[in-house]
């Protein structure tokens, strides 16, 4: 009998419960030659979403476990996700120094 690893399905349901959804996405993902000041405000709305959002932990994981490299996602830009990236692997690897794994 040959046996299969299942693979887990990925959990969307946080997603139905985003303040976000229905959101115009263009908020979330800017346009195409957008210049700095239009950012800065675009981003100051999509925080304001986000800061309130029941959803926000699970957001913020599923775009760093994706990679994601655009967007705003739980409330952080691009370079925000790219920050706390690197905070979690640094704390990833103290971590498992800590437990004196290589």
């Amino acid at each position: 009998m040959a046996t299969r690893a299942r693979r887990l399905r990925p959990d969307w349901s946080w997603q139905h419960r985003a303040v976000c959804k229905g959101e115009d996405l263009v908020l979330f993902f800017g346009p195409d030659g957008e210049r700095q000041p239009e950012r800065d405000v675009r981003e100051r709305k999509a925080k304001a979403i986000c800061g309130g959002c029941p959803v926000r932990r699970e957001c913020l994981d599923y775009a760093l476990s994706r990679n994601e490299k655009y967007g705003f996602w739980a409330g952080l830009n691009e370079d925000e996700r790219a920050s706390e990236r690197r905070r979690r692997m640094k704390a990833a690897n103290r971590g498992q120094a800590r437990m004196g794994v290589a």
